[in-house]
């Protein structure tokens, strides 16, 4: 064997304990900060932060740090002073990000407006006060296809009335009249709608709030956004 042989097997050699070690601190992380937290919290993950000794902790999609003896719990962001980034809140828009060509486009009623290029989708309550603020600022987009997906949570009423939208001739009217003219909701309840299956698929998504926008690249924008925000987002898309 020759010398550089086995200077390369010395370095994999090396680079793989070392692996080997990181790994089981950061599981060794894990197990202790889980056992002092509880069963009430569920940790998915640990891993290493941008700053040594720092460790990110995943609690379903929220993101929080501890330190190597798991004795303190940081809730805050972390800004790269260089760049100016929200490590944080990237990490946070990367694990919330979804594949839009899962979302079940059938389950949703379609608006157009100018020629439809761009697309978002929006999960809303028709008796959602933030929904209705958002359906009419999104008046002004142009040039976009939105898929409005109705999940009911707010109460009983919010369920009869996403049933009256989706049961009438025209859903996307409907929803439009209620939501920005107040224009009283009426017609049957009875037929067969996606809203159990919207429901879920919130649920799957960890939607808790409403409205809630996905945008092509499978990024989120929870809450009544900004028009330059969406605008911004849409963009991105050309």
């Amino acid at each position: 064997m020759n010398k550089f042989v086995a200077a390369l097997i010395l370095i994999c050699t090396t680079v793989f304990f070392a692996t080997v070690s990181y790994a089981q601190s950061e599981q060794q992380i894990k197990v202790d900060l889980q056992k002092k937290l509880g069963t009430g919290v569920k940790i998915k993950s640990v891993s290493p932060s941008p700053i040594t000794g720092i460790y990110e902790v995943l609690v379903g999609s929220d993101v929080f740090y501890t330190d190597k003896d798991s004795k303190y719990l940081i809730q805050g962001d972390i800004i790269e002073v260089a760049s100016g980034k929200n490590i944080t809140e990237l990490r946070q828009s990367d694990l919330n990000r979804i594949k839009w060509s899962d979302l079940p486009q059938a389950n949703a009623f379609k608006t157009v407006h100018g020629n439809g290029s761009r697309q978002l989708a929006v999960f809303a309550d028709p008796n959602c006060g933030y929904c209705k603020r958002l359906e009419k600022s999104m008046q002004q987009l142009e040039n976009v296809t939105i898929y409005t997906y109705l999940i009911p949570i707010l109460s009983a009423d919010s369920t009869v009335k996403a049933k009256q939208i989706w049961c009438s001739a025209d859903p996307s009217k409907a929803y439009s009249d209620w939501m920005i003219n107040g224009t009283p909701l009426s017609g049957k309840t009875d037929c067969t709608t996606p809203l159990d299956k919207n429901l879920l698929l919130a649920k799957t998504y960890g939607i808790t709030g409403t409205p809630t926008l996905f945008f092509v690249d499978g990024s989120r924008i929870p809450g009544a956004a900004q028009i330059a925000d969406i605008e911004k987002k849409l963009n991105a898309q050309k």
